[in-house]
This record gives structure tokens, C-alpha cells and sequence, in this order.
């Protein structure tokens, strides 16, 4: 990432440009970006926009798409920073600008990525995905790049209230849960492997909730999975609901939470069928250790003579 490339994840490649200090939610800062600033949408180039469900959902909706529509048109395959789970970030127009920005300026402002609206205020936590139990210690930061006029304006803020200017707060809470998902699989490090039914089970799951729906209520989820009638109704026809039930079972399916249970039926034959295996691979290694016991005691008899 260079000087004008910013992710949501925090892993700017070029740290000279924050600014050395922790802030707080009651730290002030003075920035503004308007169409007066001479740098107005000079930092909408050369972009690295990764893309939260929750991002999807929303601007899919404001520009009246279907999910399938919106990611082959506007979206390109990533793999999200440090890990192996894959994403979609925004697709670049030919000059290397985002493809909804104008002279002037974002024409999907209301409802722009998580990632625009944190700009120039970023999230940290210590003990990102690490281990369980221990508290993680939150604090922000500023990026500030040498093109960015912004900061020269005279209009100052708290951290608190520039976040609530830009709905940062409700991308927070509908991230949220899928950010933990994405740092506790960063936590296992590379050498943990993902299979490949599962990487596609991720991305179907964060990025296309017309596919999970119908994944829901078409195929044998509901055979395996005990989800009751009330929540059915609600994610059958709220897409909320049903984006925050998606984290319930990438959970689930990923790490092997109880966020959804398993019926038990399934459980009983699932463990009926590991006892079969155990008990099959106990028989082979009691014949194999027949077999090698007898062919050691052929040789012993042979060396003798």
C-alpha cells in the first residue's frame, strides 16, 4: 500500500503517515473534506477498498442490484491481508479510481464503504484474534498524508463526534462480528490450512446473501441445523437479520461454535459413524500388528536354523 492506498484492516505499508500518538474518543482533531479543499477526491485513487457484507448489502440495495449484478460489475477477487480467506475488494476504473467517484464527488456517499467513512481516523486493538479470555485494549489513530488538505481546515472534532458524523458507529456494530471471525482465523497464522470447501462456504456467506438464502431454505441445511420457526420468518424477510445470522454460521461451520446447533439427530449419527471408523481402524491395527508379529517371529525362527 503506498502513500494513498488505505485498507479497514490497519496494515498500512507506509506507517510514516500516522501520526505517532493513541487517541481516545474524547482526543480532538481538526479535519474537514469538502469540494472546497484543493485535494477534493484526490484520495479516492489508487485505492485498496475491501469490501464487509455489510458494505455489500448496503450499496447493492442503494443502487437497486442483485448481489451476483453488483460483484461482477463493481468487485474483484482478493484474499483478505494475512490470511487465506477470500474477499472482494472495489474494482478500479482505468485510470485506478473508484469507479463511483466524480468530479463531484462520491456518488454513493450515503451508503460508501466502511472503509471510506473510518478515513483519516483508523481502529486499533491489541490482541487482535489472540488468545481467548484476555481483554483487548482499543485506541485510534490518524493517518495523515502529505496530499490531504483536509487537515488544514479549522473545523474540530472528538474522535466521538467525527465518528458519528460519518456512521462509523453502525458499520461498527454490523462488522463487528465478522471482523472477529477474520482475526481469529489470522490468529491460527498460515500454517493452520482452511479446506477449499470451506474458503467457498466464506466468501458465498460474505459476499452474496441472495446465494446463502437460498442455501437456507433450498439444500439440507435445515436438516442438520435446529434453527427455530420465529427466526426463520424474520431472515426469510429481513436482510439484517439475515446478515448478522450469517455470522452465526460461518462461526458455526469455521470453528465449530454452538452459535447454531446441530440437531441431534445428526450429532447421534455422526458419532455412531466416527465409532464405526474408530472401531475399523482398531481392526486394522490389531491385523497389521498380527501380520508384523508373525512375519517377526518367522525371521527369529529362520535366524535360529
Amino acid at each position: 500500500m503506498n502513500t494513498k492506498s488505505k485498507s479497514m484492516f490497519g496494515d498500512d505499508k507506509n506507517p510514516s503517515n500516522i501520526i505517532p500518538r493513541k487517541y481516545t474518543m474524547d482526543s480532538k482533531i481538526k479535519f474537514r473534506c469538502h469540494p472546497g479543499v484543493s485535494c477534493f477526491t484526490a484520495c479516492c485513487g489508487n485505492i485498496n477498498i475491501i469490501l464487509t457484507p455489510f458494505d455489500i448489502l448496503r450499496l447493492r440495495k442503494y443502487l437497486n442490484m442483485t448481489a451476483d449484478e453488483f460483484l461482477l460489475r463493481f468487485t474483484e477477487p482478493m484474499y483478505i491481508e494475512k490470511t487465506d480467506l477470500p474477499g472482494v475488494k472495489l474494482h478500479l476504473d482505468e485510470k485506478g479510481r473508484c469507479p463511483f467517484v466524480t468530479p463531484d464527488g462520491c456518488t454513493i456517499y450515503p451508503k460508501r464503504p466502511s472503509a471510506c467513512r473510518y478515513y483519516p481516523v483508523g481502529m486499533a486493538n491489541f490482541h487482535e484474534g489472540g488468545e481467548e479470555g484476555v481483554d483487548s485494549e482499543q485506541f485510534f489513530f490518524v493517518v495523515k498524508e502529505e496530499h490531504c488538505k483536509g487537515h488544514e481546515e479549522d473545523k474540530e472534532w472528538t474522535i466521538r463526534e467525527w465518528r458519528a458524523d460519518q456512521g462509523v458507529d453502525i458499520c461498527d456494530d454490523m462488522n463487528r462480528k465478522w471482523l472477529e471471525i477474520v482475526m481469529r482465523r489470522k490468529s491460527f497464522g498460515f500454517q493452520a490450512t482452511m479446506s477449499e470447501e470451506a474458503k467457498k462456504i466464506f466468501f458465498m456467506v460474505s459476499t452474496n446473501l441472495d446465494k446463502f438464502k437460498k442455501f437456507i431454505f433450498e439444500s439440507s441445511f435445515l436438516d442438520i441445523y435446529d434453527v427455530n420457526r420465529e427466526t426463520l420468518d424474520t431472515i426469510q424477510n429481513d436482510d439484517i437479520a439475515l446478515l448478522k445470522f450469517s455470522y452465526k454460521y460461518l462461526a458455526s461451520c469455521l470453528f465449530g461454535t454452538q452459535d447454531i446447533p446441530i440437531k441431534d439427530e445428526k450429532i447421534k449419527k455422526r458419532v455412531a459413524r466416527m465409532k464405526e471408523e474408530q472401531a475399523g481402524k482398531e481392526a486394522n491395527a490389531d491385523e497389521t500388528y498380527k501380520i508384523l508379529k508373525e512375519e517377526r517371529d518367522r525371521l527369529m525362527s529362520a535366524s535360529k536354523k
